[in-house]
């Protein structure tokens, strides 16, 4: 993963938790009710935020791995309960890339690894946009060139 995901997965969750506070704001100035309990409620998303936003991207970057192989792709994903998905490259049925907007400003972008299982596809995210790329060219040419039905 590029260590700029760090600073993508930062931005993501602080725009998330200001549009919270705004929202709570605009409750706070809009509402006659008890500004008391405006106020905790909205002391208590700045420290929810705060912590969120300093632990979650540092603790994401050094848990979520990846590696492909000739033969396979390997991730492992979660927070607290983690995950260590392998897929072989024969089960390959389509690799596709995506960007949103904001990973574009950020130059990243994340490849998705669908293949038969029930699990769901593998997804790798806060690649560097290179890297991305390389990797879907060589999935795509492992999974062409192994023999399989990808079912």
């Amino acid at each position: 993963m590029s260590r700029t995901a760090i600073w993508y997965w930062t931005t993501r969750a602080a725009l998330g938790w200001l549009f919270l506070a705004a929202v709570q704001v605009v409750w706070l100035v809009l509402d006659d009710g008890d500004r008391a309990v405006h106020v905790a409620a909205l002391a208590a998303t700045v420290v929810a935020a705060v912590a969120h936003v300093a632990v979650m991207p540092q603790w994401r970057y050094r848990v979520h791995r990846w590696e492909a192989t000739p033969a396979a792709v390997f991730t492992r994903s979660g927070w607290f309960k983690q995950e260590w998905r392998i897929a072989p490259v024969s089960r390959i049925q389509t690799v596709d890339s995506r960007r949103g907007p904001l990973e574009q400003l950020f130059r990243l972008a994340n490849v998705t690894v669908t293949t038969a299982s029930a699990a769901g596809p593998l997804k790798v995210d806060g690649l560097d946009r290179d890297t991305a790329q390389r990797l879907v060219a060589e999935l795509t040419a492992n999974a062409q060139a192994t023999a399989g039905d990808a079912t």
